[in-house]
C-alpha cells in the first residue's frame, strides 16, 4: 500500500513531530493526554452510530435472553442477560496508595467482565452479540423466526440443523475466538477461529473441545485476521466477524454503558458535573474498549473520562491516535516487536474504524509493562482474592497516572475541587476461564518479580 510505504519513509519525521514516539520505542511506560479531545456536545452529531443503534442492540440481546437461559444455565440467575458485577476494591485501593505513595481520591471499583457468563471475558459482549444478530437475520430471512417469537425455539434440533448449513469465521488472539466459537457452536454453526501465534494453548484446546475448528498461525494477529477474511470470501455461506471493522461488535460492547449506569445507581454512586467518572480500559485492536467508551459518552456525556491502556510492546491504538494515521501505521513500523504476555492486547495495528470514532472522545491513554501486569496480578490475588489474566490488569495503572502531578490531567480539566466525589472504574476484561495451573504460573511470576 502506498500509504504504508510513505509511513516507513517518514518515521524519523514522525519522531520529531511527536516526541512521545521516542518513549514508546524505548518501551517506557507513558501517559498521554489527547490533544484532539472535544466536548461531547460539539461532536455528538458527527458519529456514524448513535444512541438508537445502541438501544437496538440492547433490545436484540433482550430478545435472545430466553434462548441464552436455556442454552447456557450460567445465565439463568441474570435471566439470560450477559452482564458482570461491579465491585468496590477498597483494600486494593489502600495497597496502591501505600505502595506508590499517592492518594486516590474518590472510590475505586472493578468492573468484573472476567465473570461474564459463557466465555468469561469482555469479548462475551461484542462477540456473542454479533453471532446472535447474524443468526436472527438468517432465521428471519428463511421465515423461521419473527421478533415477536419466544426465542427459546432457537434451542432445538430444527434450528441447529438450519444453522449447520452456514459457517462463521473470526481472527483472534484468544478471547474473541472463545466467545464466538462457543456461541456459534451452541447454535449449530460450523465455526473456524484463525488464531495468532500469541494465542494461549489452553484457549485453543478449549475451543477444540467445543467442536470449533482452530487454525493456527506463526504470525501475529493482523495476519490471522487477513487470512481468515480471505478464506471466508471463498464461501458465500461463511460470515466473517471482522474485529478490525465491525460496527456490530462495537455496538455489542456499547450496550455495557446503559447497564453500568443502572449498577452505579444501585450503588448510590452519582455521576454528574460535580461527580466525575473515570474509566480505564485495556486496549488491543480497539473494538471492546472503543465500543464501551462510545456507550459511556452517550450515557454520561462530558462527566465521564475514558482512558485506554496498552502494553509497552503493543501500543497500537496509541500510536495510531498520536500520529493520526490510525490503521495506516503499526508498532513494527517504529521498531516495536508486539510481543507481550498480555495476549488479548497483542495487536500491532489498530482498528481504523474504531480509532476515528473515539479520536475526539477519548481523554487519553497509558502504556504498561508486562512486569507490572504480573505484579499487579499477584497483588490483587493477595489483597482481594480476585483472579485476572495479565491483560485484564492493565487498567490498574490508570488511577496512578491520573493522580500523578506530572500528568496534570486533573488540573488541566479543572477537576481538582471535584476529585473527592469522583469514581474510578477499572475494567477487568478476563480471567475466569484461565485454568488453575496456568493462573498459578502467572501468580508465581508476579510474586517472583515482587521479591526480586
Amino acid at each position: 500500500m502506498k500509504e504504508l510505504n510513505t509511513v516507513n519513509q517518514n518515521i524519523e519525521g514522525l519522531k520529531i513531530k511527536y516526541p512521545i514516539l521516542k518513549d514508546l520505542i524505548k518501551l517506557d511506560e507513558v501517559a498521554w493526554s489527547n490533544p484532539k479531545f472535544k466536548s461531547f456536545k460539539s461532536v455528538s452529531g458527527s458519529f456514524s452510530l448513535n444512541e438508537e443503534d445502541i438501544n437496538d442492540a440492547e433490545n436484540r440481546l433482550n430478545r435472545f435472553a430466553p434462548f441464552l437461559m436455556k442454552a447456557f444455565p450460567s445465565t439463568f440467575k441474570l435471566n439470560g442477560v450477559i452482564e458482570s458485577p461491579l465491585r468496590r476494591i477498597s483494600v486494593m485501593k489502600k495497597h496502591l496508595e501505600s505502595k506508590h505513595d499517592i492518594n486516590i481520591f474518590g472510590e475505586l471499583l472493578l468492573k468484573c467482565d472476567n465473570e461474564l457468563p459463557i466465555s468469561g471475558s469482555i469479548k462475551a459482549r461484542g462477540g456473542i452479540y454479533e453471532v446472535l444478530k447474524h443468526a436472527e437475520e438468517l432465521a428471519i430471512q428463511e421465515g423461521l423466526l419473527t421478533i415477536k417469537d419466544d426465542y427459546t425455539i432457537l434451542f432445538s434440533d430444527k434450528f441447529r440443523l438450519f444453522f449447520s448449513k452456514y459457517s462463521i469465521a473470526v481472527g483472534s488472539t484468544g478471547n474473541l475466538g472463545l466467545s464466538i466459537g462457543i456461541i456459534s457452536a451452541r447454535l449449530g454453526f460450523k465455526v473456524s477461529v484463525h488464531m495468532s501465534a500469541d494465542a494461549k494453548k489452553w484457549k485453543k484446546d478449549l475451543l477444540r473441545k467445543k467442536g470449533v475448528i482452530v487454525i493456527e498461525y506463526e504470525n501475529e494477529y493482523s495476519k490471522a485476521v487477513e487470512e481468515g477474511r480471505r478464506q471466508a470470501k471463498l464461501d458465500e455461506r461463511c460470515y466473517f466477524i471482522d474485529d478490525e471493522n465491525s460496527k456490530h461488535l462495537f455496538l455489542g460492547y456499547a450496550v455495557a454503558a446503559s447497564r453500568l449506569k443502572k449498577q452505579l445507581y444501585d450503588c448510590n454512586i452519582i455521576v454528574d458535573q460535580d461527580h466525575p467518572l473515570f474509566v480505564y480500559l485495556p486496549c488491543g485492536v480497539g473494538g471492546g474498549p472503543g465500543g464501551i467508551a462510545f456507550g459511556l459518552k452517550m450515557a454520561f456525556k462530558d462527566h465521564v473520562h475514558c482512558f485506554f491502556v496498552e502494553p509497552t510492546h503493543s501500543p497500537a491504538m496509541l500510536l495510531g491516535l498520536v500520529t493520526g494515521l490510525h490503521n495506516q501505521i503499526c508498532v513494527q513500523d517504529i521498531g516495536i516487536d508486539n510481543i507481550t504476555a498480555a495476549d488479548g492486547l497483542a495487536v500491532g495495528r489498530p482498528s481504523g474504524f474504531v480509532g476515528k470514532i473515539i479520536e475526539p472522545i477519548l481523554s487519553g491513554a497509558f502504556t504498561v509493562s508486562d512486569e507490572k501486569l504480573y505484579t499487579l496480578l499477584a497483588e490483587l490475588i493477595d489483597v482481594e482474592k480476585i483472579y485476572l489474566e495479565p491483560s485484564a490488569l492493565a487498567g490498574f495503572v490508570g488511577p496512578l497516572h491520573i493522580h500523578n502531578k506530572n500528568f496534570n490531567y486533573i488540573e488541566n480539566n479543572h477537576l481538582k475541587d471535584k476529585m473527592n466525589q469522583s469514581t474510578h472504574i477499572i475494567w477487568a476484561t478476563g480471567g475466569n476461564m484461565v485454568p488453575k495451573e496456568e493462573m498459578k504460573k502467572y501468580y508465581k511470576i508476579g510474586k517472583d518479580l515482587i521479591s526480586s
